[in-house]
């Protein structure tokens, strides 16, 4: 085992992923409390631009591995070309982000390797001489700390949201050039098509204000006074994942990881506890004003101001007031 810790790198286009860039936040961390060399670990086919960008991030070298038979997403392909190289140089833990790719990949590549695999984490402690690392659990209501029994390199998916991208930077980054042979590989799954997915019909992206509802509204009646808050201040109305999920607003007004990604200069949530799910799609928000009737609810974290009440009651008040502001 090396003294590194490997993040595997996802890119589309040459553009590296958002969910990557978190993760190379989070090794960097671990870096520095392990005193580790940090590496960035890139598969693909003509992508020395992608390696060429990573090299101005602050990290020790930057693998490239490139192949034809890497120029699209295969899981036999990727797991025997990282399975190569870690055999060749094992690092401590293998970080990646938690995306529907990677969901895919990491479960075969831990059993390809026998070791152990964490996934959506969103943190770690650390307890003596060892790592536990802080995944939620019961629909986010709960913090696990995972303690890992197994022999490195462990397998760590962070969850999406969970770690702010710092803009750390430095120069003279080693590009190493990774070599693999796949010509034994068997492929046992074929692309047919690639589209791209379905625009949504209400793009979020661009509203400057947002009222957003959770599952605080606790009925699709009381929907009536969030539309009422809505119209008083121009905002567009979204959801989190279970008013989405109860069928009481659609999906095309759903925020977070499985929804759209919103940044407007008013994010008021309603009734939203605060799920990293629904945190990923607002945090970049200019504004945030959260209302809810859990003074712990983690949406206060991130909030700019909170109000700790019942939405029901709140909200209508709030809309009230707005009224005669407007009117005075």
């Amino acid at each position: 085992m090396s003294d590194k810790i490997y993040v595997l790198i996802d890119h589309e286009n040459g553009q590296i992923a958002t969910s990557s860039l978190e993760s190379l936040s989070f090794g960097r961390e671990l870096s520095r409390e392990l005193r580790m060399s940090l590496c960035a670990f890139v598969l693909g086919h003509k992508v020395q631009g992608v390696a060429d960008k990573l090299a101005s991030e602050s990290v020790d070298t930057v693998i490239l591995v490139q192949d034809s038979k890497l120029g699209q997403y295969d899981p036999d392909y990727y797991c025997e070309a990282i399975c190569q190289i870690m055999a060749k140089d094992s690092p401590y833990i293998l970080l990646m982000g938690h995306t529907y790719q990677n969901i895919d990949l990491a479960p075969k590549l831990a059993a390809r390797l026998n070791t152990a695999l964490v996934t959506g984490c969103k943190g770690y402690r650390r307890q003596e001489e060892t790592l536990l690392f802080v995944r939620q659990m019961f629909h986010n209501q709960l913090n696990a700390d995972v303690f890992i029994k197994s022999a490195h390199p462990w397998i760590i998916t962070m969850q999406p949201g969970a770690i702010d991208v710092d803009n750390s930077q430095r120069v003279n980054t080693e590009i190493v050039e990774g070599v693999v042979n796949l010509s034994a590989v068997v492929r046992c799954r074929q692309s047919l098509e690639i589209f791209e997915a379905i625009r949504v019909k209400v793009d979020l992206s661009r509203a400057e204000r947002i009222v957003a509802v959770g599952r605080g509204i606790q009925e699709a009646n009381n929907l009536k006074i969030i539309e009422d808050l809505a119209e008083e201040l121009g905002a567009e109305i979204a959801a989190s994942r279970p008013v989405v999920d109860n069928e009481w607003l659609g999906r095309e007004r759903q925020i977070g990881s499985s929804g759209q990604t919103v940044s407007p200069r008013l994010y008021l949530a309603c009734g939203i506890s605060g799920a990293v799910q629904h945190i990923v799609g607002m945090k970049n928000s200019e504004c945030i004003v959260a209302i809810n009737i859990d003074p712990n609810a983690p949406i206060f974290n991130i909030a700019t101001y909170g109000i700790v009440g019942d939405i029901c009651e709140v909200v209508p008040e709030l809309t009230k007031r707005l009224k005669v502001v407007r009117k005075s």
